[in-house]
């Protein structure tokens, strides 16, 4: 409240006018719209950034007489050995096995033209084990049994022993010729096999109706790398279902899965591969 005009001046109550003058005023930080601030030098961003490289470092001071960082070159040759699975061991990549251009003669026939052949497979070598396992026992059972004929002078088992011993070398001999015959056939639309000599047979399944398909190896087949295929199709007695010996059964599985549910990725790496080969002959 203020003193009424006329009053003396209290002794004890500080001069005012001398306490006004001791102080100064604050200044007041201006408004951007009403005078220079901090906004008028050069912007933020008009600098070099921190992921500029040279720029940066040249403006810091620093590293004017140093090269830039270049990342070493490092090959999938090289990430190869660093690779390992489940169990620690080193694996390397995946080496997808060449497509065949044509189907052999053998086999053209039972491709009718829509349909896109992409290989064919022989039964692994394993499979002719039985028949060469009894020829050769064959082979060193009448090597015995005529020695010990000619001793005892009995020429006629001996010719009787010969007649066995050849039936059985052409049983073994068509045996080997079945094997022959035997493929294994992958198209992008199904898988057949076909066998037989002088009876062909003839057995397909479209890769539609394949609900589920798997292989099994041995601890015999993981070492020589075959296996036995098992194809299920919708729980119904069907041509194709179990399928013994076929070579390289990790790759041969990753093909048929592959063409049934990436068939872009086979038609990529067929067009990759054709124009590979125009390459080297223009080359």
């Amino acid at each position: 409240m203020g003193r009424p005009s006329g009053e003396p001046p209290d002794p004890d109550e500080p001069d005012r006018s001398e306490w006004q003058r001791d102080t100064e005023p604050i200044p007041r930080t201006p408004r951007p719209d009403e005078g220079p601030g901090f906004g008028d030098g050069p912007a933020f961003g008009d600098g070099p950034a921190f992921g500029d490289g040279p720029a940066y470092a040249e403006s810091a001071g620093y590293g004017r007489d140093e090269t830039a960082y270049v990342p070493p070159d490092i090959s999938e040759e090289d990430l190869a050995g660093l690779r390992t699975d489940a169990a620690g061991m080193p694996i390397g990549p995946r080496r997808v096995l060449p497509l065949e251009d044509e189907p052999s003669t053998l086999v053209a026939r039972y491709l009718f033209p829509t349909e896109r052949y992409r290989g064919e497979w022989k039964r692994h070598w394993i499979h002719l084990t039985t028949p060469l396992l009894i020829g050769t026992a064959a082979t060193f059972a009448l090597g015995y049994l005529s020695g010990f004929l000619a001793r005892q002078q009995v020429s006629g088992l001996t010719t009787v022993a010969v007649i066995v011993w050849l039936a059985i070398m052409g049983w073994v001999a068509w045996q080997v010729g079945d094997w022959y015959f035997d493929r294994f056939i992958l198209t992008n639309k199904r898988v057949m096999v076909v066998n037989g000599i002088i009876t062909r047979k003839v057995g397909m399944m479209p890769l539609l109706r394949v609900t589920d398909m798997k292989y099994e190896q041995s601890p015999l087949g993981r070492a020589l790398n075959y296996g036995t295929f098992v194809l299920e199709s919708a729980g119904q007695d069907q041509a194709l279902r179990e399928i013994k010996h076929l070579p390289n059964p990790n790759e041969l599985y990753l093909r048929v899965v592959e063409e049934m549910y990436e068939p872009q990725a086979v038609e990529a790496r067929l067009g990759k591969d054709a124009e590979d080969a125009k390459a080297d002959d223009g080359a």
